[in-house]
């Protein structure tokens, strides 16, 4: 059942990949994009309950079951979403037969190319796995072929470039560094074997390493000051792919800089990593901030939202312990279900204004209460108001920081308060401005949406003691 488990997480989606590509209904393959992203979340969750041995190429553990368990499911919410977006695309004109099946197939490549960078237990295949995500989020960023999303795909693809091939001097700078210990070879690069005999690695070559690799998998997650591509893959793509990318695919890039951050952290001559981490966290975390105030389109503005959140995500990582750790890993799952939440509200209110720029996306919960007022939820749950799960996150994010490095708090509350201004600034137009006319009936499958909302909300008011115990132990390994 196990090895069948891991198995199945590649052969699904790749498999409907292969079929996708062929079919031009709308119907029928949206029909089979959401059947097998629920197959595979069918299969993320047996592993909850059976966890296979690991191979040379693929194994599975307590962390990465977490970000499986999270992308399976957001990968499944998405694609319901998807089914009812993509209908408006194509009855408008935007999505042509063509581009209907190019769009579906690389949907289910990208899910593919997920799982297999989450069950790797080989540092190459792990970066083969994110470069692939990269060059599809690319290819279906570009999928409208506007001069526009042509150009944010051309910016992706030249930043992303460089960040993989940062990541990939940092992955072999790591085979060299354990080369005299567990030998050459396909042995050299087996996570498992890495992790114990790292203590013996050459530390000078892994402080090195972990640099290029903070450099170029911290671009895919986004950080200040590697974020460009974000905020123009986020504005020109289609919208599922914006939910994806904040929702997943950031997430999949930082869970490689946590594999690395262990490695060090299993060597007890090399430096620490958390000092780079909180670094690149903290000037995000600040900048996008800032940033957020000047935006005149709304998905430009929750792109910028989740350059923050990733800051925060990044900080408590970087702080370690027990308590920071576990902070993270809360407001990582807190943030993929909320920002893909406020992408799915977003991208139908795109469609009903028929408009991205928010000066022309006014009094929503008059024109369209159901999206103005679920919008209005999203926006205090992003900005960390209770009763959402974001604000326990941030909070114990705020209170191990200021138990441990009191003067580091001082930034980390100052970024979260500037981005809490800017949202509400900007949430107080879009919801309850003088409304705006609308150029298309709201025509939508809501379920997605709510769904998560009361999930972040079912997070702040009770925390399953299942679901705790779990995080803490998996923050416990995190060290």
């Amino acid at each position: 059942m196990g090895v069948t488990a891991l198995a199945a997480l590649l052969l699904i989606p790749i498999g409907a990949a292969a079929v996708l590509a062929l079919i031009s209904s709308y119907r029928l393959s949206a029909a089979l994009n959401v059947l097998a992203s629920a197959a595979a979340l069918v299969v993320a969750g047996s592993l909850f309950f059976h966890r296979p041995p690991g191979g040379l190429y693929l194994r599975v553990d307590d962390l990465s079951v977490v970000f499986i368990v999270l992308s399976a499911f957001v990968g499944f919410t998405t694609s319901v979403f998807s089914a009812s977006y993509i209908a408006h695309e194509v009855e408008i004109g935007r999505l042509t037969p063509a581009r209907l099946r190019f769009y579906h197939a690389m949907y289910q490549v990208l899910m593919f190319a997920m799982n297999l960078a989450l069950i790797a237990n080989n540092i190459g295949l792990m970066w083969v796995a994110i470069e692939l995500a990269t060059l599809t989020t690319v290819l279906m960023v570009a999928v409208y072929r506007t001069h526009e999303a042509l150009e944010a795909a051309w910016k992706y693809f030249i930043l992303g470039s460089v960040g993989i091939a940062l990541a990939l001097f940092g992955t072999i700078l790591v085979y060299v560094a354990a080369r005299p210990v567990v030998g050459q070879g396909l042995v050299g690069m087996v996570w498992t074997d890495l992790m114990a005999k790292a203590n013996a690695f050459d530390p000078a070559l892994l402080n090195l390493a972990f640099v290029f690799l903070m450099l170029g998998y911290g671009t895919k997650v986004g950080l200040a000051p590697l974020h460009a591509w974000l905020p123009d893959a986020h504005a020109e793509g289609p919208t599922p792919i914006s939910a994806v990318l904040s929702g997943l695919l950031l997430n999949v890039a930082l869970y490689a800089v946590l594999r690395f951050k262990m490695l060090l952290a299993a060597n007890q001559t090399a430096i620490a990593p958390g000092p780079l981490m909180i670094v690149l966290g903290l000037t995000s975390l600040i900048f996008a901030g800032f940033m957020l105030y000047r935006r005149p389109d709304i998905k430009r503005l929750f792109a910028y939202s989740s350059i923050e959140h990733m800051g925060i995500i990044a900080f408590a990582f970087g702080m370690g312990g027990p308590l920071a750790n576990f902070a993270g890993l809360l407001h990582m799952t807190m943030h993929s279900l909320t920002k893909s939440a406020i992408f799915f509200n977003v991208g139908h209110i795109a469609q009903v204004k028929g408009t991205q720029r928010m000066a022309d996306i006014r009094g929503l919960t008059v024109t369209h209460p159901v999206l103005g007022w679920t919008l209005v939820a999203g926006v205090a749950a992003i900005a960390g108001l209770p009763p959402f799960g974001i604000f326990t996150s941030e909070f114990l994010v705020v209170s191990s920081t200021f138990a441990r490095q009191p003067l580091l708090a001082i930034p980390l509350v100052f970024g979260m308060l500037l981005a809490f201004g800017a949202l509400l600034l900007k949430l107080q137009g879009l919801a309850f401005g003088d409304p705006s006319p609308g150029a298309a009936r709201a025509r939508a499958s809501y379920l997605p949406m709510f769904g998560h909302l009361a999930l972040v909300l079912a997070a702040g008011v009770f925390f399953p003691p299942l679901i705790t115990a779990w995080f803490q132990h998996v923050a416990r390994l995190l060290g």
